[in-house]
């Protein structure tokens, strides 16, 4: 099996390589990863300037390419130009830091996924709980594993997943839990700040959601230590509400009045 394999927090992020050597176990991988941290970029791209791309090593062992660019930059980049061979997987992370509730909209390891998904490649986002002293070796073993029983059992079309992991999963048993996304919003509180020259500026403080306790969202599941799996679409189409728009008045100024 061929992976690709990038991230958001550039390719010299601690959680990129121990993913690398994990997956190793399910197929052959190949690194395509940001040169600099991208974390928050969601799925911006590159298109009004060059993408560069260069080779990395670590002495004479091969890192990968690393890219000036984005998450989505890379996956693009690397499924059109670097991959020897099509990937037959797509894998980002492990991100610093979890990616559920509504930061799935920001996230650029998310994003990395979701431009894989729109190749119609399997993907899966991985995310750790944010700890100072984040054990990833320990979250890729317990990451692969997931990775390699969902690849076995998902339906037979390419598929989308974001997967997190609190840091008490990496100490005690954790089941995995199928869980929607939470919508409860962030807060928006920001700080009014002066720098030295009396300028103003804002630093976010927003806090994480509450979302209610009685519903089984990817949120609520990570607070109570369990390790969550989460389908996720990159159709944004309401649907539902295609049927009722169907009859509305619709028409610009123009055209009403030539009718």
């Amino acid at each position: 099996m061929q992976i690709l394999l990038t991230n958001d927090d550039g390719i010299y992020a601690p959680g990129l390589a121990a993913l690398e050597q994990q997956l190793q176990s399910l197929g052959d991988v190949q690194v395509v990863a940001p040169l600099t941290e991208q974390s928050g970029v969601g799925h911006a791209i590159t298109y009004l300037t060059p993408l560069m791309a260069r080779e990395v090593f670590d002495g004479t062992r091969r890192r990968g390419w690393a890219v000036e660019g984005s998450p989505a930059d890379c996956v693009k980049l690397a499924i059109a130009e670097l991959c020897p061979q099509r990937p037959d997987l797509v894998v980002s992370g492990i991100n610093s830091g979890l990616n559920a509730g509504i930061n799935v909209m920001y996230s650029g390891t998310v994003a990395a996924a979701i431009e894989g998904a729109f190749f119609g490649i399997t993907s899966i986002a991985v995310s750790l709980e944010y700890d100072e002293q984040a054990r990833f070796d320990r979250a890729a073993d317990l990451a692969v594993p997931i990775i390699e029983q969902v690849l076995n059992q998902k339906e037979e079309q390419p598929q989308l997943f974001n997967l997190n992991l609190p840091a008490a999963a990496l100490d005690n048993p954790a089941d995995v839990r199928v869980a929607p996304m939470s919508v409860a919003p962030w807060g928006e509180e920001f700080e009014r700040r002066k720098d030295p020259r009396n300028r103003s500026y804002f630093w976010a403080t927003g806090e994480q959601p509450q979302p209610p306790s009685h519903l089984d969202t990817d949120l609520t599941l990570l607070r109570k230590g369990h390790i969550t799996l989460t389908p996720l679409k990159f159709d944004m189409t309401a649907r539902s509400e295609l049927e009722a728009m169907k009859n509305w008045q619709l028409g610009t100024p123009f055209a009403q009045a030539k009718n």
